[in-house]
């Protein structure tokens, strides 16, 4: 028989045996876990690699990072290489519109530019090429360092205006030919935007009272419009600028800049298929010659509509003062936006004022507003620049004012198209001149000497 101090000590040592084979169980255990882990590692990356290897090989079962419209097309037409950047246009035709938009009764063209998606996709090599070949009437390609030398490393000095989406800027090429290059700022994404919607609007477009599109650079994330020079600044900078006691735009130099206007928007609304709504019709954006003639610019917030087309946007594009109320209002969107727009420039060159200002008095800080009140109140010779040293004969005063009050009529069906205003002001240009020798564009006074 066995003494408890015995038997204690067995215990304690079976104890102890059964601790350790429990300890050697938990090893064994973690390495068989770990083991596994280590192989499926090695099996993902197995499958990535084989993955990426397939994908190399046959594009066409999986979906490409990038469209595969950009190709390498070199010598086209005895051109350059064509720069990676410059190739991606062609990709970035292809993206959605630059807007969700509710279409009503929208007919043709809102891809102008950018062909058969089902061809592009399924073209060969030189399809591809050929297709380019057609795009190079959108303009000319610029190389970012290029561009970069034009404009002096785009330095504070040549900078000749600025806006919410871009920066312009002054610039003089190789060849000695100066332009004018928009450096497009990217806020989230507005560069792309904006580069794709002007490209579309005014790419092939071409009219004297038109800014024109020279060309384009697209280099990583770089967008840059290249646009012919205009060398005698905006029509804000004339009305509203420090210009002295006297205005150098006379009456028929605004009748001009007015009727050269109206010519410009009537070809973008009637001339074309699809239109082209502008969407911010504006003193700044009117850039005037050493002739003062006008050409209408900033087609950033342009959008192409079809015949008998009205879009509802999501969003109200424009400048405040400038838009018609149903297009605040409602987002409806069609030619008249332009019309009221228009309306209100053409006050704005009567009266010399912003079509906002809060310096002045409370009735008279919208000119809307207080222009009507003006002419209600039968004293419409009381609204006229009065830094025009010569008025306007009131029976031409009294012409432009009913297009005016026409242009900014609310029921936007009533407001006249383009057209009809060109012949309304060019009509009451020939009444008015009647029985008085007729005033020829010769005899319209240049730019002053004198700097603005």
């Amino acid at each position: 028989m066995s003494s408890p101090s015995s038997d204690y000590l067995a215990g304690s040592s079976q104890a102890r045996l059964l601790g350790l084979r429990l300890y050697i169980v938990l090893i064994a255990v973690f390495a068989l876990c770990l083991t596994i882990s280590f192989a499926i590692i090695l099996l993902c990356i197995w499958m990535n690699r084989r993955s990426r290897l397939l994908r190399s090989r046959h594009p066409s079962g999986v979906i490409p990072l990038e469209s595969k419209e950009i190709v390498e097309v070199r010598k086209v037409e005895g051109e350059k290489d064509v720069e990676k950047g410059e190739v991606r246009l062609r990709s970035l035709m292809k993206q959605a519109e630059v807007e969700e938009v509710v279409e009503f009764g929208c007919g043709k063209g809102k891809k102008s530019s950018g062909g058969s998606d089902k061809a592009s996709s399924s073209g060969s090599r030189s399809g591809d090429v050929a297709d380019f070949q057609g795009n190079i009437g959108w303009g000319r390609w610029y190389a970012l360092k290029e561009l970069e030398v034009a404009t002096g490393g785009f330095s504070e000095e040549n900078i000749i205006g600025e806006g919410g989406y871009g920066i312009v800027y002054r610039g003089v090429l190789e060849d000695g030919s100066v332009v004018a290059v928009k450096n497009l700022l990217n806020n989230k994404g507005q560069a792309e935007k904006e580069f794709k919607v002007e490209v579309e609007a005014i790419g092939k477009v071409r009219h004297k009272n038109l800014v024109g599109l020279l060309g384009y650079c697209a280099e990583g994330a770089q967008r840059m419009l290249v646009y012919e020079y205009v060398d005698n600044g905006n029509l804000e900078q004339w009305l509203h600028g420090d210009v002295g006691s006297t205005s150098p735009l006379t009456w028929e130099i605004r009748m001009k800049i007015a009727v050269g206007t109206a010519k410009g928007l009537a070809y973008l609304h009637e001339g074309l298929e699809p239109k082209v709504v502008h969407r911010d019709v504006k003193s700044s954006n009117i850039l005037l010659d050493r002739k003062w003639n006008p050409k209408v610019s900033d087609f950033g917030l342009a959008k192409l509509l079809g015949s008998e087309a009205t879009y509802v946007t999501t969003r109200v594009m424009g400048t405040f003062g400038y838009v018609s109320p149903e297009y605040a209002s409602t987002g409806m969107l069609n030619e008249g936006s332009d019309v009221y727009s228009y309306g209100v420039l053409l006050m704005e060159l009567i009266t010399g004022r912003s079509p906002v200002d809060y310096a002045r008095p409370a009735g008279e800080m919208n000119l809307v507003e207080w222009f009507k009140g003006m002419v209600a109140n039968r004293r419409a010779e009381d609204i006229v620049d009065p830094l025009m040293k010569v008025p306007p004969p009131p029976r031409a005063l009294k012409r432009v004012v009913l297009v005016c009050l026409r242009c900014i009529d609310l029921d936007a069906y009533k407001r006249p198209k383009m057209g009809q205003i060109i012949h309304m002001l060019e009509a009451g240009d020939f009444d008015f001149c009647r029985g008085q020798r007729m005033v020829r564009e010769k005899d319209i006074p240049s730019v002053p000497e004198v700097e603005r």
